[in-house]
């Protein structure tokens, strides 16, 4: 499965009603680490069809950012059943994206 593109008129159906963990990535076109996790967490997406994963521009979605309280970029989200369980700030490997899950 590929990363779907999150935005206020499907956060509710896609992330908040999910039934599988939902992993959410907030980046810009412009950030140099977004670019970077980008395609880790697109491999992820086509790895693991047990969790959904979202990617949220910040730039065309600051009201889901706001929500999120995202400051710095990019910021990877965990939630379950609705609900914020892990979270992190800036780059990382594959490995560490994949031990917030």
């Amino acid at each position: 499965m590929s990363a779907i593109n999150i935005n206020q008129n499907n956060f509710r159906e896609e992330v908040l009603n999910s039934d599988k963990t939902v992993l959410l990535d907030f980046w810009a076109s412009w950030c140099g680490p977004c670019r970077m996790v980008s395609p880790i967490v697109d491999e992820i997406a086509a790895e693991r069809p047990d969790i959904k994963v979202g990617k949220v521009n910040v730039d065309e979605q600051s009201e889901l950012a706001a929500q999120f309280r995202v400051m710095s970029i990019p910021t990877l989200v965990v939630m379950k059943d609705g609900k914020v369980v892990n979270q992190t700030v800036g780059a990382r490997p594959k490995n560490q994206i994949l031990a917030l899950l």
